[in-house]
């Protein structure tokens, strides 16, 4: 028997409340593309990329206008290109970084991830290159994103690559200030890097990945809003973490149906799916509007943390129900220039920097799409990495800090995008220094429970 309630149910969180699957993410190893020559290395990348993705776009839209659920974004991941670049004579990592850019804009993604290095423990002469790189990369290119991991729970917190990615990410903001730094928008640093993780600009192949394989990301912060809305006000927590966890089975089914039809029509396998709420600066699909249904006057209140650690944890609980395979970051995103309901608590000063950072010890990624005045220092900058970075090594989860300095602007200014990159207020920072702590350099030793062998 039909349940026409439940169809009813669907047809609503598409049409009115925006559910859709974020991004379909075509994992791809480019391993066997490493070679003596830049332009062999080239020539392979491309091709492999046109020969795995070349029907992504296609088959994706297929299924979208089949069951009536949008599909947002397709996008490759590849293979931390540090590996593979630092196999040439003369690595040219921008020329790497043009190459993947043309084969996105051939097979007709809108990103490309995996211009990324792993240092957690140190940098090899790859990595360093890849890492000098950066900037030029980003402003270069249009699809290329790049992410570069810090620190994790098992070797503790990389402080001479958190000083430099700090020049990096100011530098990568300067060369594209004619564009609000989209370069650094392109740019993400990380603890506790998942390999698997289908949302930019942090996405990559890890290397126990398998050849290729197709992660999903779903979300619907605004079905979870709408849902939580519909419950009497005097709703008690339990009554509402409940139907938080209905309403993520629900989501996560959907994106799992999708994900799993369309590996099956690349005939490659399917990855994970990626339970995160995305939200976007289209009215009503914010995770601050959530806050407020849950009775808050606006995300930044005392409680904010309080209610987005439950609203995390009852997303995952719901979710994992509906999949057996659950990976990337998986729980809720807190981007200020990507959530309307963020933008205006940031703008009229409810949201401030400092309870941002607070929140990231309990969401799924972390400071994230957050614009600062051009002039902070990279010291400045070096800290508040080395504060995020802190939080997810000694809570053993993904932590991340996406920033943007924007040059020529300051407190009261913006930052532009469109799209679902949106826009952002300027924030203030602390202005104290941090040069002598950043400066010592070296590594923050990995926490007593890393040995836990």
């Amino acid at each position: 028997m039909i349940d026409t309630n439940n169809i009813i149910e669907t047809m609503n969180m598409i049409r009115l409340y925006n559910l859709d699957i974020r991004t379909v993410t075509l994992a791809l190893s480019l391993r066997d593309c490493i070679a003596e020559d830049t332009d062999t290395v080239c020539e392979k990348i491309y091709n492999k990329i046109k020969k795995y993705a070349k029907n992504l776009v296609e088959y994706a839209d297929e299924l979208a206008d089949e069951y009536s659920i949008p599909i947002i974004n397709k996008r490759i991941a590849v293979t931390p290109i540090s590996f593979i670049g630092e196999s040439c004579k003369n690595p040219d990592y921008v020329k790497i970084a043009q190459t993947l850019d043309k084969a996105a804009q051939e097979v007709g993604v809108n990103f490309i991830g995996g211009f990324s290095a792993l240092v957690e423990k140190g940098c090899t002469k790859g990595d360093k290159l890849l890492i000098e790189s950066i900037p030029e990369a980003m402003a270069t290119t249009e699809r290329v994103c790049s992410s570069i991991n810090l620190a994790s729970s098992k070797a503790g917190i990389n402080m001479d690559a958190v000083l430099k990615m700090s020049e990096i990410i100011k530098k990568a903001a300067e060369v594209t200030a004619d564009r609000d730094g989209i370069g650094a928008a392109k740019l993400v640093v990380f603890c506790n890097v998942p390999g698997d993780n289908p949302f930019m600009a942090g996405a990559f192949c890890g290397m126990g990945e398998p050849e290729c394989a197709l992660n999903v990301g779903v979300s619907g912060p605004g079905v979870v809003r709408a849902a939580v809305e519909a419950l009497p006000k005097d709703a008690d927590m339990s009554e509402l973490a409940n139907k938080i966890k209905e309403i993520a089975f629900k989501i996560t089914s959907t994106g799992e149906l999708i994900g799993r039809k369309l590996a099956q029509r690349l005939d490659i396998p399917f990855g994970v799916i990626d339970l995160s709420l995305a939200p976007t600066p289209a009215p009503g699909d914010s995770v601050a509007g959530i806050f407020q249904a849950m009775g808050l006057e606006h995300a930044g209140a005392h409680g904010t943390t309080a209610a987005l650690a439950m609203l995390n944890d009852a997303v995952k609980k719901g979710g994992i129900m509906a999949s057996s395979h659950v990976g990337g970051l998986s729980g809720a995103f807190i981007p200020v220039s990507e959530d309307a309901g963020m933008i205006e608590a940031a703008t009229v000063g409810c949201l401030t920097f400092d309870k941002l950072e607070a929140m990231t010890s309990v969401c799924s990624v972390g400071l994230d799409m957050i614009a600062i005045p051009g002039k902070t220092p990279a010291d400045t900058i070096a800290g508040i990495i080395a504060d995020e970075m802190a939080i997810g090594m000694i809570n053993k989860k993904t932590t991340a800090v996406r920033i943007i300095p924007a040059y020529g602007k300051d407190i009261g200014d913006k930052i532009s995008y469109g799209g679902l990159l949106g826009e952002a207020p300027i924030m203030p920072v602390n202005t104290l220094s941090s040069t002598g702590f950043v400066k010592r350099g070296g590594r923050i030793p990995a926490p007593i429970h890393s040995l836990n062998n």
